[in-house]
Order: C-alpha cells, then sequence, then structure tokens
C-alpha cells in the first residue's frame, strides 16, 4: 500500500504543468468569485508593521506586516460594556491575515479589490547600553554651588 501510494506521489510531483493552463488574475477579481457579500467587496483597510510588545526581548516576529479591517460599526454593549460589532471582519487582521514583506500584503489587498493605506514602519533609535555603565567613574560628585 505505502509502495503504490509513493509511486503515485512521484508520478504527479515529476509531470510538468503548462504555462497555458496559468490564469491571470486582475485586481478585484478574487473577491467576485469567492462568495463574499457585495457589501464587502470594498473594503478600506490598513497595511502596517506591528511594534515590537514591552516583553519582547528577540526579534522574532519583528518585520512582519499585518492586515487589519477599517470598521465604524462598533457599539458598546450595555449589559457587560462589551464592544460589540456587526463587521464580521473586524477580527480577521488580528490573527490571521501576517505577511513577510509590504509588497505581499499589498498584492493581497490589490487582489481582492481593497482599499489600502501603508503606514509606515516606526523602528526606534537604540542606544548601546550596558549593565557595567551602571558603575562607571563620571567624575568628582557636583556640588550645590556649581
Amino acid at each position: 500500500m505505502a509502495n503504490t501510494l509513493q509511486r503515485v506521489l512521484r508520478a504527479t510531483m515529476a509531470r510538468r504543468f503548462s504555462t497555458d493552463a496559468l490564469v491571470e488574475i486582475k485586481p478585484g477579481e478574487i473577491g467576485m468569485v469567492s462568495g463574499i457579500p457585495q457589501e464587502h467587496l470594498r473594503r478600506r483597510v490598513v497595511i502596517y508593521s506591528p511594534a515590537r510588545t514591552a516583553s519582547q526581548q528577540g526579534s522574532g516576529k519583528v518585520g512582519r506586516w499585518k492586515i487589519n479591517f477599517l470598521s465604524t460599526q462598533k457599539w458598546e454593549n450595555p449589559l457587560m460594556g462589551w464592544t460589540s460589532t456587526g463587521d464580521p471582519y473586524s477580527h480577521v487582521g488580528d490573527s490571521a491575515l501576517t505577511f513577510d514583506s509590504e509588497e505581499a500584503a499589498k498584492a493581497f489587498a490589490e487582489k481582492h479589490g481593497w482599499e489600502y493605506v501603508v503606514k509606515k514602519r516606526q523602528t526606534p533609535l537604540l542606544k548601546v547600553k550596558s549593565y557595567a555603565d551602571n558603575f562607571k567613574w563620571k567624575g568628582p560628585p557636583k556640588s550645590a554651588e556649581q
């Protein structure tokens, strides 16, 4: 059984694909055929690179780009005080739409026909610090007269 499966996989991997079969996708065309309701086709999104969290020391998630949907349909739930929304895509960008580059995020938004705004990355100026600098000689103490 395993040998048969391996032969089938090798045959499909060895098969060459014709470039004639590739279809050019026009901007906004994916949203039209994906079954998304008409009112959600023309969305506005923000493309940004999130900052590091305060507790993050390394550079693990730095340099990633995200897409967030702009949502204006929010209200406060009177019973619990939670923020509610009627937008089904309001929380999609927080977890799912992450890209390796700004260009990939732009291409994805254009492919779906979304208007986008790009927020440029803000890189903080980091000073080189050393724990030993806390104990370095900085000269004699200054008196109140000076």
